[in-house]
């Protein structure tokens, strides 16, 4: 055996069998495109060695630290360049996992835990960027025009002891988003039975999905005082993903079925179109249940779950006795009944029933959101399947880290509609939230509190 100290680059494509499925001639003849005029060269370039391909994998050998850094930035900036154009379900995108450690080599091969590590800081990085050990972080820092975040101390499967990440930005060295320059680009994609579903991004780094729920609209939402500071600020520091359910927004209004599954469904189309394969899931209201109900079917898919406001059981469900389910069902015939008036009497009161710590200029821009985001008949089909929802057999299956938040005096989800969540909820972390607003508004202390746990609790 002869041992060496050597950088380790490890790159594979992300949603390769995914891509494969839909076409696989040409998914093959693009990836040995990109390899053969495009990862190579730039191998070469930098002084590394191929040391073997793995189905759409590659592995890497580089004597210097800096080089393998350099190499693998040129890579997945000019694949950036090259799926510029492409519909997102067709981008092939990389992730790069980089470590520094002692390899031992075998003919032309190498093997040990420099090499697995490699291989599981590849696992961690977002799709179309890099994440690097701690070991390489201290020969690169300050040596190349980049930014680095700390992701902290991760348990790697198969490895004894925490290894320190990095992610790195492969922009320029200090770079940040411009809320006023980020680019809302809207697209669709149809459901299995036909839905059409509006969808779009905004920002830069790691995916975060936020799971669509009642009065959604991706493009008021982001222009709404009510909303965009959430969004914007979560755009900072991730690359957000918000779509419009059924019956909602730019998505199609006149549905058939509205229930649990279809919402499920529309998530996994969702995600499939924007061409994710793993991600944290972020919801708030009754898209808890939603996500609940997906994290249960994919936990390979989702990182991390983040429930807001949310509820395992809807109000007809958690009704104690029959005054209380007669007092649920009348708002639900308030909305049938008044949604669509000219009279701004019934919005405002259902504003304030949400926000009743609101502004003045609030309570008008959501009761005017009301009328711009669905249809009375579609806003009472969903409110009824939403208070008959039923998630509780699902949480004690649910398997991916958890944060849940609640607003103590929450008026339209009861606090103790989270604490039932997260008590449900093996290891599930919960986090109650001074003051009434169901909706996190930019004037709440609460609101800076939901950001930063967010940030804190993904990365």
């Amino acid at each position: 055996m002869v041992r060496r100290l050597a950088a380790i680059l490890a790159a594979d494509v992300a949603g390769y069998s995914r891509l494969m499925s839909q076409d696989e001639a040409g998914t093959l003849a693009e990836l040995k495109t990109h390899r053969s005029e495009l990862i190579e060269p730039a191998i070469a370039k930098y002084g590394g060695r191929v040391v073997k391909l793995m189905g759409d994998g590659i592995l890497v050998e580089f004597s210097s630290v800096v080089a393998a850094v350099e190499c693998g930035a040129e890579v997945q900036r000019e694949m950036a360049q090259r799926n510029r154009g492409k519909s997102e379900a067709r981008r092939m995108l990389l992730r790069i996992g980089i470590h520094l450690g002692d390899v031992i080599t075998d003919a032309d091969d190498i093997y040990g835990d420099g090499v697995n590590i490699a291989a599981r800081l590849e696992g961690l990085a977002e799709i179309g960027g890099i994440c690097i050990s701690g070991q390489v972080y201290d020969q690169v820092d300050g040596k190349l025009p980049l930014s680095f975040r700390a992701l902290g101390a991760q348990t790697l499967k198969n490895i004894a002891k925490p290894v320190e990440v990095y992610g790195v930005d492969i922009g320029e060295a200090g770079a940040t988003v411009d809320p006023g320059k980020m680019e809302l680009k809207v697209n669709y994609c149809r459901a299995p039975d036909g839905v059409r579903l509006a969808y779009a991004a905004a920002g830069r780094g790691p995916p975060l999905v936020k799971t669509a729920n009642w009065m959604n609209h991706v493009e008021y939402d982001w222009a709404s005082s009510i909303n965009r500071h959430l969004f914007v600020a979560l755009a900072r520091d991730f690359t957000l993903l918000r779509y419009d359910a059924r019956g909602n927004g730019l998505s199609d209004w006149d549905v058939d079925d509205i229930s649990l599954e279809a919402w499920v469904t529309d998530l996994e189309t969702v995600v499939d179109a924007a061409g994710l394969d793993r991600f944290p899931l972020f919801a708030m209201s009754q898209g808890c249940a939603i996500s609940i109900a997906f994290a249960v079917r994919h936990p390979e898919r989702v990182s991390h779950l983040i429930l807001y406001g949310g509820f395992a059981r809807g109000a007809y469900k958690r009704a104690k006795n029959e005054l209380e389910l007669q007092k649920a069902k009348a708002l639900g015939t308030l909305i049938r009944t008044g949604w669509g008036d000219d009279s701004p009497v019934f919005r405002q009161l259902f504003s304030s029933l949400f926000m009743p710590g609101g502004t003045k200029e609030q309570l008008e821009k959501f009761a005017e959101r009301q009328r711009t985001t669905t249809s009375p008949e579609c806003a009472y089909r969903y409110f009824e399947a939403t208070r008959s929802l039923d998630v509780t057999d699902l949480l004690p299956k649910v398997t991916v880290p958890t944060l849940v938040m609640h607003v103590r005096g929450d008026q339209v989800q009861p606090f103790e509609a989270g604490r039932e969540l997260a008590a449900g909820i093996p290891g599930a972390r919960f986090v109650p939230l001074q003051g009434q607003n169901h909706i996190p508004l930019e004037n709440d202390p609460a609101s800076a509190r939901v950001i930063e746990e967010i940030r804190l609790f993904v990365k």
